[in-house]
């Protein structure tokens, strides 16, 4: 069964601290501080991997960490950097932070089309610098070092689109799998009745000299667009492919009852596709009528004609039997021609789509592109109190994970920063006077310049 969703957790490594050491030997006097610098922390990097073709790998396992940076040592010996979390998916797959449950990684989204693309999803925590670091001309021994910051984490949903030449479409039971079976070496299951297929199935049609990707879609009803029945869930499967294959049974009347109305199964399976995405509305067009077996070759030739005065000469039109094989050589030299006709092998200028693509609603893409969210700068300040103030602001709150509140040298040297960034001027502005208790992040201090 093709499991093309997960929910993953990813938390990158936490940077390593950094050592308060001074150097001491014999006959050497005054040493100083030799204490060294943390490591980075690990991150977590998703990798396209081409010999993937599902997120089965994922359910075995939902939690991933990444290695944490090593701490920093005396004699300036600085911590290894944590080890990097490779995570493999196969081609096609999105990745996105939730809202909500996201945490660190809200918003972010990640798309791998092509084998060895890597993204960085969660980023390691920086290694806290050693006290060796904070040496000046007036302060030579620091007693203080920084400590690690923690890695990157949070909910990650994995969606996996299959990448494919030609998508299979159609009502349940109209004979895709079966199709697919004759065109491919693939081994769907086939039987008579609905919805046999419950997961989208992948075969490759081999031609002379190139290979097409053929995936059969679970059937798909009315109001699939809207989630009804399984096509919600696998119609995204086919938003990729260069071309659809509309596979219709000849004679409904005879598999499915006399009430069956092939025009109207015909409608229902477009209008399902316009509604999930208008592009696919656009896509090329092969209609394959099925199951010609059931029925004399003159009601074969009359249908052909018939769909083929409804569809126009732009949808060719094709009988086709899995049971004795008639139309299938037919069908795939059409589908090798019209996929190669799309401009598949051709290169594409970089200032104007191909034709193949405006027939399928598609932009030129670049190679890739990289968005990376902007980080929140600035803090704010407000008065909590008669006496009391809280600094809200990431890169403070940041500021404070670095060091021991419980470090006079360490404070001191925290207050120095604070005053630089410009924090004593908000405060004074609300009204700060020394002494008063600062909350930053959860934790409050008294601050006394």
């Amino acid at each position: 069964m093709l499991h093309d969703r997960e929910r993953i957790h990813v938390q990158a490594g936490a940077g390593g601290d950094g050592a308060m050491s001074f150097r001491r030997e014999a006959h050497v006097p005054r040493g100083g501080p030799d204490g060294g610098d943390g490591g980075r922390g690990g991150e977590v990097v998703v990798l396209c991997d081409d010999s993937l073709r599902d997120l089965q790998g994922f359910r075995r396992k939902t939690h991933h960490r990444a290695g944490r940076g090593g701490h920093g040592e005396g004699a300036l010996r600085h911590g290894a950097d944590g080890e990097t979390l490779i995570l493999r998916v196969p081609p096609g797959t999105q990745i996105t932070g939730p809202d909500g449950e996201g945490g660190d990684l809200i918003g972010r989204r990640w798309e791998l089309l092509g084998a060895g693309q890597k993204a960085t999803v969660a980023r390691g925590g920086s290694g806290g610098k050693g006290n060796k670091r904070f040496t000046t001309s007036t302060r030579q021994a620091p007693r203080f070092a920084e400590r690690g910051l923690p890695g990157e984490e949070g909910w990650l949903e994995l969606r996996l689109k299959l990448l494919a030449d030609v998508g299979l479409v159609g009502l349940p039971n109209a004979g895709k799998s079966s199709l697919l079976s004759r065109l491919t070496r693939a081994a769907p299951k086939v039987a008579s009745y609905p919805f046999t297929t419950l997961s989208p199935v992948l075969g490759v049609l081999e031609g002379e000299d190139r290979q097409l990707i053929v995936a059969d879609i679970p059937g798909l009803i009315e109001g699939a667009s809207a989630g009804a029945g399984l096509g919600h869930d696998f119609l995204a499967h086919v938003e990729r492919t260069r071309l659809l294959v509309h596979v219709l049974d000849i004679a409904p009347e005879i598999s499915m009852g006399e009430g069956a109305d092939a025009v109207a199964d015909h409608a229902t399976i477009e209008r399902e596709l316009a509604a999930h995405d208008e592009r696919l509305a656009r896509l090329p067009r092969v209609l394959a009528l099925s199951k010609a077996d059931l029925v004399t070759e003159e009601r074969t030739h009359e249908a052909v004609a018939d769909w083929q005065r409804r569809l126009g000469p732009e949808v060719p039109v094709i009988a086709t039997s899995s049971a004795t094989r008639a139309g299938l050589s037919e069908l795939a030299s059409e589908l090798l021609r019209s996929v190669g006709a799309a401009g598949a092998d051709e290169p594409v200028a970089a200032a104007e789509p191909s034709r193949a693509q405006e027939a399928a609603g598609e932009e030129e893409l670049a190679e890739y592109m990289v968005f990376r969210p902007a980080e929140r700068s600035g803090f704010q300040v407000e008065r909590v109190g008669s006496r009391e103030f809280a600094v809200r602001g990431a890169g403070i709150e940041r500021l404070l994970q670095r060091y021991d509140v419980e470090n006079e040298d360490a404070m001191a040297y925290l207050e120095g920063r604070l005053r630089t960034i410009g924090v004593f001027r908000a405060l004074e502005a609300q009204g700060f006077k020394p002494g008063d208790e600062i909350e930053i992040a959860g934790v409050t201090f008294e601050l006394d310049p």
